[in-house]
C-alpha cells in the first residue's frame, strides 16, 4: 500500500445549489461488493443510496464459483441461495495435472457448504434484492456521469436521478471506475492482470454434468481451465491466464478452440454438448496491494480496488470482504441516529480515520494472501511444477480433503505466514449454510441410502 494518501481535488461546499437527494452514504456499482456494503450499512441504520448503469437481473462474465469465504459472507449478509434456481452446490473438487493425473479433492460432508456454482445473473440478482429488503435505496439503469470532492463530502451527478450528496462514498464500479475517474484518480493505461473466456453450454452428458472439473493444461500455466456444473447438464466451461505480456488478447480465441477439442474436455462435456451464444472475454484486475484504496471521503471495493486473487482468478469472496470492510470502516465513524440524509444530523467524521480504518482491514485480511498466491503462481507457471504441487496434494487422504479446503478459501492462503489470523479450528471450521442447505455429498448419500 502505498504511505501517502491520494489527493482529490476538492471544491467549497458554498455556492453549490441545493441537492436533489441526500445521503450518508453513497454506492455506485451493485455488484456484489457494492450490495454487500449497502446491506452492511442499511442494517446498520444508515440512509444508503447504489446506483448502477446496468438494469437488475443483468449477466456478468464469471466463472460462477463460489468459494468457501465467499458462501459464508453471502450466509452473514442473509441470503438465501436455495431460492436462485441455478444454485448448484459441489462436493468436491477434480483437478486434472499436465502430466494427466487427475485427483479428486473432497470437502468435508454434513458440516455445511464449502463450494458452490450459481450464475453471477441470479447472484447479482439476488443481492441486489437483499439489500432493498434491509432499507437500502437501490437506483439501478442510472449511470454516474459525474463527481466531485466538496470537503464535505462528495457531490454525485446522476443520470435520471440529479445531484447527490452524500458524507461518504462507496466505489464498487469495477476495474475501471467512472466514479474514479471524474475525482481524478484513475491509472493510466491499466488493463488488468489476467485474461478470461467464458461460455454457457448445455447438453453435457460426461463427467463436467456432476463434477467440478479445474485442468492444468501445459498451453495455459500458470492459468487454468474450468467448468463448473450448473442444473439440467449445462456449465459454465472457460479459461484464465495471466497478462504476462507473451499471450495477446488476438491469441485468446485460438486458445479457447483449441482447450475445446482437447481429448479430456471433450469427455468431460460428452458428445452432445452444445456452445450457448457466444464466448465472452474480460480482463481481471489483481493487484490489492498497490491499487488505489481511497481518498478523501471515498472508498474503492472489488474490482475498483483489483482486489481479486492473482493465483485463482477468484474475486466474489474478495469483493463481498472488501464491500463489507468499507461499510464497517464508516459504521466506526459513529451512529447517526438519522436515516433522513439530513447532513446536520451526520457527525463529523474525520475522513481520515475511515480511510485507514478500512485500509487496515484490507492489508490484514488480503495483501498477505496475495503475496502468498503470486509465490504460488511461480511454482505453478512451469510444467514441472504444476505437476509436483499435484502429485504432492494427492499423496494422502489428509492431504487432499485439506488441499480442497485451502483451493476454496476455507482458510487465508497465505495464514501459516500471519501469526494473527490462527485460530483453534485451523482447516476444521464448518462450512456455511450448515442448517439450511445439503452439499452435493450429503445429497448423494441421500439418494444412495434411498436405493438400497
Amino acid at each position: 500500500m502505498p504511505d501517502e494518501l491520494p489527493r482529490v481535488t476538492t471544491r467549497p461546499a458554498t455556492g453549490l445549489r441545493p441537492a436533489d437527494v441526500t445521503v450518508e452514504v453513497a454506492i455506485v456499482g451493485a455488484g456484489p461488493a457494492g450490495a454487500a456494503a449497502a446491506i452492511t450499512l442499511a442494517r446498520a441504520g444508515r440512509r444508503v443510496l447504489v446506483v448502477d448503469k446496468a438494469r437488475f437481473p443483468r449477466d456478468k462474465c464469471c466463472g460462477d464459483g463460489l468459494t468457501t469465504g465467499a458462501l459464508r459472507h453471502l450466509e452473514h449478509l442473509g441470503l438465501d441461495l436455495t431460492t436462485m434456481p441455478s444454485f448448484t452446490p459441489v462436493g468436491s473438487a477434480w483437478v486434472r495435472s499436465p502430466s494427466g493425473r487427475t485427483v479428486e479433492f473432497p470437502f468435508p460432508s454434513g458440516r455445511g457448504l464449502y463450494g458452490a456454482v450459481v450464475p453471477r445473473r441470479e447472484l447479482d440478482a439476488a443481492l441486489v434484492d437483499q439489500a432493498r429488503a434491509v432499507g437500502a435505496e437501490v437506483s439501478d439503469g442510472h449511470a454516474l456521469t459525474g463527481a466531485v470532492d466538496t470537503g464535505a463530502g462528495v457531490r454525485l451527478t446522476v443520470d435520471g436521478v440529479g445531484l447527490v450528496d452524500a458524507r461518504f462514498v462507496i466505489g464498487a464500479d469495477g476495474m475501471w471506475s467512472p466514479l474514479r475517474k471524474h475525482l481524478g484518480l484513475a491509472p493510466e493505461g491499466y488493463l488488468g492482470d489476467w485474461h478470461a473466456f467464458r461460455q454457457y453450454a448445455h447438453g453435457v452428458t460426461g463427467s463436467a454434468a456432476e463434477r467440478l472439473w479445474v485442468w492444468f493444461d501445459r498451453d495455459l500455466l500458470p492459468g487454468y481451465a474450468w467448468s463448473f456444473p450448473l442444473p439440467d447438464g449445462r456449465v459454465n466451461i472457460g479459461f484464465g491466464v495471466p497478462r504476462d505480456g507473451h499471450r495477446r488478447i488476438q491469441d485468446m480465441a485460438s486458445l479457447w478452440a483449441d482447450l475445446l477439442q482437447q481429448p479430456h474436455v471433450r469427455e468431460a462435456l460428452g458428445p452432445n454438448v452444445v456452445l450457448e451464444d457466444r464466448h465472452l472475454a474480460w480482463p481481471i484486475p489483481a493487484r490489492i496491494d498497490t491499487a488505489i484504496t481511497g481518498a478523501g471521503r471515498t472508498l474503492f471495493v472489488g474490482d475498483a480496488v483489483a482486489a481479486t486473487d492473482p493465483l485463482t482468478g477468484e474475486g466474489i469472496g474478495q469483493a463481498l470482504f472488501t464491500g463489507i470492510a468499507a461499510a464497517e470502516a464508516v459504521l466506526s465513524a459513529g451512529p447517526t441516529g438519522d436515516r433522513t440524509g439530513d447532513p446536520a444530523a451526520v457527525p463529523a467524521a474525520v475522513p481520515a480515520a475511515v480511510l485507514a480504518h478500512y485500509q487496515a482491514a484490507v492489508r490484514r485480511e488480503l495483501v498477505p494472501d496475495h503475496r502468498m498466491s503470486i509465490a504460488l503462481g511461480r511454482v505453478l507457471r512451469h510444467e514441472r511444477g504444476a505437476r509436483g504441487a499435484v502429485r504432492i496434494a494427492g499423496m494422502t487422504d489428509w492431504t487432499r480433503r485439506n488441499f480442497g479446503r485451502w483451493l476454496f478459501e476455507d482458510e487465508p492462503r497465505a495464514v501459516a505466514l500471519t501469526p494473527g489470523r490462527w485460530h483453534r479450528r485451523f482447516l476444521d471450521r464448518d462450512g456455511a449454510y450448515r442448517e439450511h442447505v445439503p452439499t452435493a455429498t450429503d445429497a448423494a448419500s441421500a439418494e444412495a441410502s434411498a436405493r438400497t
